[in-house]
């Protein structure tokens, strides 16, 4: 039997500690007993970015933020399915999950962070989306495990009344704000009714064919 490796940890600032397992030939970020993502789990990770550019297809030279890079799944199908002329900004918050995108999983990453139509940016997403107007065709937050902070408390303030409002103000007209979670939240599905979305929330298996635990992806367009 092949051990799980541990390859690195990383302190998510305000946050908890991530640990970067190898076993065999996949690849885990684990929060204490908590699978974060997995190599062998990313169906709906692909979901957020293919499902969020049908939604945005009427769009110009469209510009989508990606919040979290992960393990970069939703960016790369998100460059699979853009135009040439899109645009890309990934917020990511943890300086060592692009090291290790650029080191042990170099060859999962492929090179996306490095493609013409991406712009890589180190920061908290939420003060991010907060100084935008008009800016984005589509907002992908993959941050957390979902509306509930897992990781980091201050990610509450992503899905909470004044971060809904500051989303809906950075995105364009007919713009769509696509949220990942773990599971289901009624209560989140009617805040973000409440704040002017009309919501479509849609059930997508964790792997590719289909199989495995069932993700949520909130599609929230303005009213």
């Amino acid at each position: 039997m092949i051990a799980r490796e541990l390859i690195d940890t990383a302190w998510v600032p305000g946050g908890e500690k991530l640990e970067l397992f190898r076993h065999d030939k996949d690849f885990m970020i684990v929060l204490g007993h908590n699978e974060l993502m997995s190599t062998r789990k990313w169906g709906s990770e692909e979901a957020l970015a293919t499902m969020s550019v049908e939604r945005i297809k009427g769009a110009q030279r469209p510009h989508m933020l990606i919040g979290g890079y992960g393990m970069g799944f939703t960016l790369r199908a998100a460059l699979r399915v853009l135009p040439e002329d899109a645009q890309i900004t990934v917020v990511e918050l943890v300086p060592e999950i692009i090291e290790w995108a650029r080191g042990p999983m170099a060859e999962l990453a492929a090179g996306c962070l490095d493609e013409p139509r991406v712009n890589l940016v180190m920061a908290d997403v939420a003060p991010f989306i907060s100084g935008a107007e008009g800016e984005y065709d589509a907002i992908l937050l993959d941050v957390d495990n979902g509306p509930d902070g897992l990781v980091r408390e201050d990610n509450n303030v992503l899905y909470s009344k004044s971060g809904l409002r500051a989303a809906r103000r950075a995105l364009a007209p007919g713009g769509v704000l696509a949220i990942w979670s773990a599971g289901p939240d009624p209560a989140f599905t009617r805040r973000l009714q409440k704040a002017g979305f009309d919501v479509d929330e849609v059930k997508v298996a964790a792997r590719s064919n289909g199989k495995g635990p069932k993700h949520v992806i909130w599609f929230a367009t303005a009213a």
